[in-house]
């Protein structure tokens, strides 16, 4: 009789610990992986599932202190050295990192980024570039060769997350490890996202680790699940056994989240911004003979009035448009049209004139780490635009620890460095800093995407406190329908970089008149 032996995990993590000084951040991590296998890791932000992710490799902050057991093909990984580690990064073990923006090198391509880890192998040119064009068709982002030419900073927040999962990808890594791989990505992507990372798994039998907020794509990819709250492990298990008969109370908390009703406007609310045929075009290129390149066209023909206190959401795929039109409108990229904040036409004036009305409208981006100083702590950065105010430094002071707490932050992060902080951390900061100037317009792009749902909610909340009692007025772009449908009045979706239709939230999820509209309210169910 023979005994069937028990297939021998991939990757196991015994009782991992992180702490820095006589802090601890990390307690006692343990789970097993199998080939083919995902495991799950959730939590509020900030609970550490960023940082065990970054210490399966390595990545982890020199300051901090490891112990435990990483193995790895029967090797403890944290026992290797870094050379050892860089031959077992992106080759056996791939990171999907959380913010593109700043995984991804300025200075390089896009064919060049994708490319790298096979000219490392010594792989020819002609079948690196076969392998590009098959992940980037994986990816959802075509064969084109016009991305390939193209840098980070000249694409959207989606498209620079699927350059991420094809660089990780192209390599063919037995674990791929996913830190938020969809946060940037509309619903429908997320989906064929995460299909494709599943049935890659699946073919070549790839063990993933998935950190994600979103328990709905959890639940459907996941096959075991590690709930973190502070650091520790509060539950763990198969995903049925999480989702259907949850034991503690902090699960079942994640689980079961509610957003806050919105308030109607207020009827005698006045006329706050109107804008009219605005376009946005990036200018055209020379190529090698010298003769211009067709232009390309971001946002076309972009009309719409927002009223004091009123809240509007811009939905629409990754590469519609929503973040062109978000940065036109706080006057941060060049446009054509007009835009008229309380009766004056910001687009018309110099950046001297501008300057007296920044604080009226502010803007929090869709990568806090790239749009945070790493050389600022929170204190600098959140008091950095009251210069220009004549206020005390205990003024100051009080104000940036208010702006904080109107965020869910305490007084103890003031003397943190961005790289100090969770992505969701990070992204409340960046909200402070908009807030504590009291603008009257807030221009929000994708502020939720690096959050838990839990932290979603609170923020969402937040957001319409603030509106009710200040009367401030909201333009949020997001791909997240469920938060665009609590916190916005009206809902402006674009496609192609034209609006295909606008109307009060409530009714365009009723009934939504444009089939584009039809299917990303399908996608999100």
């Amino acid at each position: 009789m023979h005994l069937i032996q028990e297939a021998k995990p991939i990757l196991e993590v015994n009782k991992l610990n992180i702490q820095l000084n006589e802090q601890k951040i990390l307690t006692d991590l343990s789970f097993k992986l199998n080939a083919g296998e995902t495991v799950a890791i959730v939590g509020e932000s900030g609970s550490g599932k960023s940082l065990a992710c970054l210490s399966l490799l390595g990545l982890q902050d020199r300051a901090l202190d490891l112990s435990g057991e990483i193995i790895f093909q029967n090797e403890d990984l944290r026992l290797k050295h870094e050379d050892q580690l860089r031959l077992i990064r992106g080759n056996k073990i791939a990171m999907i990192f959380q913010e593109p923006m700043t995984a991804l090198n300025p200075l390089h391509t896009i064919e060049k980024i994708i490319s790298e880890p096979l000219w490392l192998m010594g792989l020819k040119k002609k079948t690196i570039r076969k392998k590009i064009e098959e992940v980037l068709c994986d990816v959802g982002l075509g064969s084109s060769s016009d991305i390939l030419k193209r840098y980070p900073n000249q694409l959207s927040g989606g498209q620079r997350q699927r350059v991420m999962i094809a660089t990780a990808l192209i390599s063919e890594p037995e674990i791929l490890i996913a830190d938020e791989p969809t946060t940037a990505l509309d619903v429908s992507l997320q989906k064929q996202i995460l299909k494709l990372i599943k049935d890659q798994a699946h073919q070549k039998n790839m063990a993933l680790v998935l950190v994600s907020h979103d328990l709905r794509l959890v639940q459907q990819y996941a096959d075991q699940v590690l709930v973190l709250s502070k650091g520790v492990t509060v539950e763990q298990g198969d995903v049925s056994q999480i989702f259907l008969q949850p034991r503690h109370e902090y699960t079942r908390l994640l689980l079961n989240q509610q957003f806050d009703s919105i308030s109607p406007i207020s009827e005698e609310a006045k006329e706050l911004l109107n804008t009219e045929h605005l376009r946005v075009r990036y200018p055209p290129k020379l190529n090698f003979l010298n003769v211009f390149k067709t232009q390309f066209i971001a946002v076309e023909d972009l009309c719409f009035q927002l009223k004091q206190g009123e809240s509007l959401g811009i939905v629409g795929e990754s590469g519609s448009g929503k973040t062109s039109a978000a940065l036109a409108l706080a006057r941060l990229i060049e446009s054509t049209g007009t835009i008229e904040l309380n009766r004056i036409k910001l687009n018309q004036l110099s950046d001297k004139q501008l300057r007296a009305h920044r604080n009226d409208f502010q803007i929090v981006f869709q990568d806090p780490f790239s749009s945070l100083n790493p050389r600022m702590n929170v204190l600098s950065l959140l008091t950095e635009g009251l210069r220009l105010k004549k206020l005390r430094k205990s003024e100051k002071l009080n104000l940036a620890i208010q702006a904080l707490e109107e965020v869910n932050l305490t007084k103890e992060f003031l003397h943190r460095y961005p790289h100090q902080m969770s992505g969701g951390q990070r992204q409340r900061v960046s909200l402070a800093r908009a807030l504590i100037l009291k603008p009257q317009l807030l221009i929000l792009d994708e502020p939720t995407s690096a959050l838990d749902r839990n932290t979603q909610i609170k923020l969402v909340n937040l957001l319409q406190d603030i509106q009710q009692r200040t009367g401030i007025s909201y333009i949020f772009v997001s791909h997240d329908l469920k938060i665009v449908k609590a916190l916005c009045h009206r809902v402006m979706v674009m496609k192609d970089a034209k609006v295909v239709e606008i109307q009060e939230t409530e009714r365009l999820f009723s009934a939504p008149i444009h089939a584009y509209t039809q299917h990303l309210i399908q996608s999100s169910l």
